[in-house]
């Protein structure tokens, strides 16, 4: 049931991105199709070799003006299926202004929700983006100019960020944690099993966390995928064995640290 739910969450979310300003071509693909990691080769409707999606969030607790009631987004993966990654798969097409991107195909509501919840400690946000961009997002084979009917440069980018953001608000850490009395606090301690059956329960999948000594700081959601990663179905697992992403956390005496005073309350993370 729980699993059912979130699959629900992630199409919900879908549909309202699709029915946004901007218009994507469509993919064309059927959801009729072999889920990716069933497959050994890569289409515009198969995602290889990259079919383990991997959203992944950060709790910092030192960046200014994060949102202290919610986490925020690193990015989308295409992971490999059998273990490890691709990156920066395309040079030619690592673009250099995501903003005006976003802001030409009239995205300015999931640009500005991106300024409050796709945030970085250490380098601009428009910087942070076009990491993320031409390090993971140029790696989706589903996601290729080739796969765009009458496609302007760019396109597959927004259809990204999109996705991207879309994802991550059918996935509220901070609120299934909170549904289960697990808040931020500097001195409570959980075991790791308590942190990952508490989002079990509401999402049906067992996530991953990260830590950084005995405080949690990232999480892993992970996904397979039916047809594009624009407009096809996003299948929630739950954290596979061949994945090479955090399982560095201890199983006990782990903190949930809260953020810095300089942190804000956000809005509804779960909305435009």
């Amino acid at each position: 049931m729980q699993r059912s739910m979130l699959t629900a969450l992630v199409a919900v979310a879908a549909a309202a991105a699709k029915q946004s300003v901007f218009s994507a071509p469509s993919s064309g693909c059927s959801t009729d199709v072999p889920i990716s990691c069933d497959e050994s080769k890569g289409s515009c409707c198969i995602e290889y070799p990259g079919g383990l999606i991997t959203q992944t969030q950060f709790w910092d607790t030192d960046v200014p003006n994060s949102p202290a009631d919610s986490w925020t987004i690193h990015g989308l993966w295409p992971d490999n299926c059998n273990g490890g990654y691709q990156e920066n798969c395309d040079k030619t097409r690592e673009y250099k202004d995501i903003t005006t991107l976003l802001t030409n195909a009239g995205l300015s509501d999931t640009l500005n929700y991106m300024n409050t919840y796709w945030i970085s400690d250490d380098e601009t946000n428009e910087e942070f983006w076009e990491h993320e961009w031409a390090t993971h997002g140029t790696c989706y084979s589903t996601l290729k100019p080739a796969c765009f009917s009458d496609y302007t440069t760019g396109d597959e980018a927004v259809a990204f960020f999109q996705t991207a953001v879309r994802v991550f608000q059918s996935l509220p850490t901070y609120q299934w944690l909170s549904d289960a009395g697990i808040t931020p606090d500097a001195d409570k301690t959980y075991t790791l099993t308590e942190l990952s059956s508490a989002l079990k329960q509401s999402a049906g999948v067992t996530p991953e966390f990260e830590c950084s000594g005995k405080n949690i700081n990232a999480i892993y959601w992970y996904f397979n995928l039916k047809g594009s990663l624009y407009d096809g179905d996003l299948v929630p697992i739950d954290a596979p064995e061949s994945s090479v992403r955090g399982g560095n956390c201890a199983a006990s005496g782990l903190k949930y640290p809260p953020k810095s005073s300089s942190a804000k309350t956000g809005k509804d993370a779960n909305e435009l």
